[in-house]
Order: structure tokens, then C-alpha cells, then sequence
């Protein structure tokens, strides 16, 4: 975890973790500099939700042409929380590098330590300062690291993150980042159960930001219903201004407008959405990632 930061495991994985490695972007980080005007504290949270597409080298969309475009769009947004799927280790690290160093994360490979492919939640220091954080396995052993009992194609998991906002008088919220199967409903179906407990039972005492790609279309989909019936309130369809909408997966062929929204950004209610998107950048016709990020301006 990183070194410069107070942050504290649950006591419950303690020891099922203890084998696992929670890796940070960079080895040291900066005293926060004195605001901008964008980080006053009337401004809103800027949160994305972004499926990176693991680094490869797969022409002609392989990790190395594809990180100059991830570059530009991340240094352009510069969200305050980022929850990301599918990172792999030295692709955060590279991402990590490109944004600077008043970025960190945290977050563990789905298989344990920095293997496989991580639920990593960016976050940029100058705003927000974790406290805790922990993982569970989307499975019937949710404390046991790489459990898959339901059918997954992948190992799925959650990565949370409690974080207090510097620039909002210290304001408490949680984060959860996943990614639900690609292969299986019934799985999704199990894993979006559990995600609303778990989601339910921090609710009780702070205002909770879901973000993740759940492989299902929103309002199209049990998986939906199920997140929604655990009291949360999808941003996209509560913000007080939208851009246009496209499908959220476009596999680097020609965006659908319109689409089915697979990535989301949901919230406990009482949240005030200013605004959500869909991030259609590229750069001379390259796509940083085959999803298109999702972006929500939030006062929690």
C-alpha cells in the first residue's frame, strides 16, 4: 500500500492478504500543492469509471500505441477517482507515470498480488486521502483470494476504498470498483447480489460510489435491477446534464449512439449529479481503450 499514506486494512482479510501485494503507483509522492482553482472546495467530485483493455501487444490497438491516446485523455479529464478493470500491473504503473505524481492507487491482481489483471482505484492526492480499504472474490467465499465457485470465465472482485475529501471539509465516502463476468448471467446475477450487500451495509454510514464495467446493459438487465434495489441511484440517469449517449463497448469499431451502457457509475442517494458522459476521445482515430469511459460530476 503506499507508504505516505494512513490507510488501514479491514481486520477481516488481514490474513488472507497477507500473502497478496497492494502496489502503489509510485515509490514516494509529493506534499500537496496549494489548490487550483479547480480543486476549490465548491467544486464538484470528478469521478470516471474506465475499462483500460489489458496491455498487450497485439497490433494494431497494443498497449504501446495505445498509451500515448490514454495519456492525453486522463491528463485532459484529470478525475479526482478513477475506478478502473482489466489494468495489469506495469500498465498502471505507466499510467500512473503519465499522470503524475499527485496520483496513487491502490488495488491487488484478482488472482493475488500483482498477478492477473487488477480493480484499481485511482485517486489524485490533492483532493482525496484514503483511510481503508479492502478486496473480496465475487464467489461464495468472498474472503478467499482468487475464488471463482459460480461460474465466472475470469476470477471477478471488488476493490473499496474509504476516502476522506480534503476539499470538502474532510467528508467521508466510500468507493467499490468491479467488474462483473463476461461469460456467465448467472454469475453477474450472483455477483451483483453480493455487491449489494456489501454495498448496503457501508451505505449505513457514509454515501458509497459504485463504479465498474458489468458486462449488462442498464435498464436491460436483472443485474441493473438488483444494483438499483440496493437503494442506488445510477448517475446517468440523475444528472441535471448529459452528453450524448453511445455504447460503452465499441471493440475500436465505429461508436453505436444510443448503445447499450455496460459501464456505470451508481451512487447512495442524496447524491447531486451535475453532470455524466460518456468520454468519446480518440486521437487520430485511436482509442485508448475498446471501452469508452464513463464520467460523473458528483456532491455527495
Amino acid at each position: 500500500m503506499p507508504t505516505h499514506s494512513r490507510v488501514t486494512r479491514r481486520l477481516g482479510l488481514k490474513s488472507a492478504l497477507a500473502a497478496s501485494v497492494v502496489l502503489p503507483l509510485s515509490s514516494t509522492a509529493l506534499p500537496p500543492g496549494p489548490a487550483s482553482a479547480d480543486e476549490r472546495p465548491e467544486r464538484p467530485l470528478r469521478v470516471m469509471s474506465f475499462n483500460l483493455r489489458f496491455a498487450s501487444t497485439a497490433e494494431p490497438n497494443s498497449w504501446a500505441a495505445r498509451r500515448p491516446v490514454m495519456r492525453q485523455l486522463l491528463r485532459r479529464e484529470r478525475p479526482h477517482v478513477l475506478g478502473t478493470q482489466e489494468g495489469l500491473y506495469r500498465q498502471l504503473r505507466d499510467i500512473g507515470a503519465d499522470l503524475g505524481p499527485s496520483y496513487d492507487w491502490i488495488g491487488t491482481g484478482r488472482a493475488g498480488g500483482s498477478r492477473d489483471e487488477f480493480m484499481a482505484v485511482l485517486y489524485d492526492t490533492r483532493r482525496l486521502a484514503p483511510l481503508e480499504y479492502d478486496h473480496f472474490w465475487l464467489s461464495d467465499t468472498p474472503d478467499v483470494i482468487a475464488s471463482n465457485t459460480w461460474g465466472n470465465a475470469h476470477i471477478r472482485m471488488v476493490t473499496w476504498v474509504r476516502f476522506r475529501d480534503l476539499r470538502a471539509d474532510g467528508r467521508e465516502f466510500c468507493v467499490l470498483d468491479t467488474h462483473l463476468d463476461n461469460a456467465s448471467q448467472y454469475a453477474r446475477e450472483r455477483a451483483a447480489a453480493l455487491v449489494a450487500e456489501r454495498v448496503r451495509e457501508l451505505a449505513r454510514s457514509l454515501p458509497v460510489v459504485v463504479t465498474g464495467d458489468f458486462n449488462a446493459a442498464a435498464h436491460g438487465n436483472p443485474v441493473y435491477d438488483t444494483m438499483l434495489g440496493a437503494g442506488l441511484v445510477d448517475t446517468w440517469d440523475a444528472a441535471a446534464e448529459r452528453g450524448e449517449a453511445y455504447g460503452t463497448f465499441h471493440g475500436y469499431g465505429p461508436l453505436v449512439p444510443g448503445g447499450a451502457r455496460i459501464d456505470w457509475i451508481l451512487a447512495t442517494p442524496g447524491v447531486t449529479v451535475h453532470r455524466a458522459s460518456v468520454n468519446t476521445f480518440a486521437a487520430s482515430g485511436r482509442f485508448p481503450s475498446d471501452h469508452l469511459p464513463v464520467q460523473a460530476c458528483l456532491t455527495l
